[in-house]
């Protein structure tokens, strides 16, 4: 019997991320491996090895057709965090191949980006150390006349997905009001994680802090438009770290620079932000370059679920470390 064939082809991600000297070891172990850099890998190299492809390690396009000239296929493992409308989920899902995404991986990078990102725009603290080099710092009470504590503080989760399920924990030192939106899950579900289910209109008035961390999909794109984020707690503070679409990103950013409430963006809808955006004048918003989840540790845990699960599917058990695609969930997003 032929070994494996194990495609990789995860561009955006290099070899530093997902392809270790290590890793590849490991992999080679498994099977036969075909690797692609630098780009997606063209058509006809993809075509060339379906008839063998066991495990795909990418996002690479898998349409109908191409699935069914890959008879052997058992596994698409997306090593980024979103799912992309490139792949037929549900006949995917019929054929028994498993559809995974890296997204477990990321979340608790972002999810603690989230809590140290509030807790110096709560406290105000975005520009301490350029005050204290110009020499225009204030001492003690007369420096933190806007400061807020996150302990106590109503808060408010807008998705309860990998991100949201990572940050909770994190948030539950601090003795908050935690409160749930997210029409995906229902109340009893949301009830037994802990949390508080409400619903857009109770999350957006009634928090101190907003983290915004839904996933974007062809239902939400932009719903949080003018008119709900001037809904936002006057003063409350608002992170937005998953998907810049599900805002509209110049009302947020218009309404955080008039002082209706603080922000803190790390996602945009154009990366890299161009040089000359308007953007980057904006007062009173703690800003960042989609840093949240890129960290090697990140990777690192990345490439120990995709071994692990590459390991269970090729001896016929069930992967157990990265997410399974839902098709309905899935052939929705519309992430980047």
């Amino acid at each position: 019997m032929s070994r494996p064939l194990i495609f990789m082809d995860p561009f955006p991600r290099n070899e530093m991320m997902v392809y270790t000297p290590d890793c590849a070891a490991a992999l080679a172990e498994m099977g036969d491996v075909v690797a692609h850099w630098g780009s997606r890998a063209p058509d006809d190299l993809v075509e060339a090895h379906l008839d063998r492809m066991t495990v795909l390690v990418g996002q690479t396009a898998m349409d109908k057709a191409r699935l069914d000239a890959a008879p052997n296929l058992k596994a698409i493992l997306n090593v980024k965090a979103n799912w992309e409308p490139n792949i037929d989920y549900a006949e995917a899902q019929a054929r028994g191949i498993h559809v995974l995404s890296a997204a477990p991986c990321m979340a608790p990078a972002v999810a603690e980006y989230c809590l140290g990102q509030a807790i110096i725009a709560l406290r105000g603290l975005g520009d301490a150390d350029e005050k204290f080099r110009m020499g225009t710092e204030a001492y003690g009470i007369g420096g933190n006349g806007r400061a807020k504590s996150l302990y106590g503080a109503e808060v408010a989760l807008i998705g309860f997905g990998n991100l949201g399920r990572a940050l909770a924990p994190l948030l539950q030192p601090f003795g908050v009001r935690l409160m749930v939106h997210d029409p995906w899950l229902s109340d009893g579900y949301l009830a037994a994680q802990g949390v508080i289910p409400v619903d857009l209109a109770t999350a957006l008035a009634q928090s101190d802090v907003l983290f915004l961390l839904a996933g974007v999909t062809s239902e939400n794109e932009g719903f949080l438009g003018h008119d709900k984020l001037s809904t936002i707690r006057d003063d409350a503070t608002v992170v937005l770290a998953s998907r810049a679409e599900i805002v509209d990103f110049d009302a947020f950013l218009s309404l955080a620079a008039s002082g209706a409430f603080r922000a803190v963006v790390d996602v945009y809808p154009e990366e890299p932000a161009p040089a000359d955006s308007p953007w980057r004048d904006t007062p009173n918003v703690l800003f960042s370059a989609h840093l949240a989840g890129g960290l090697n540790a990140s990777y690192a845990r990345m490439r120990e679920a995709m071994l692990d699960d590459i390991g269970q599917i090729l001896k016929g058990h069930p992967p157990l470390r990265m997410q399974r695609a839902d098709p309905k969930q899935a052939a929705a997003m519309r992430s980047r």
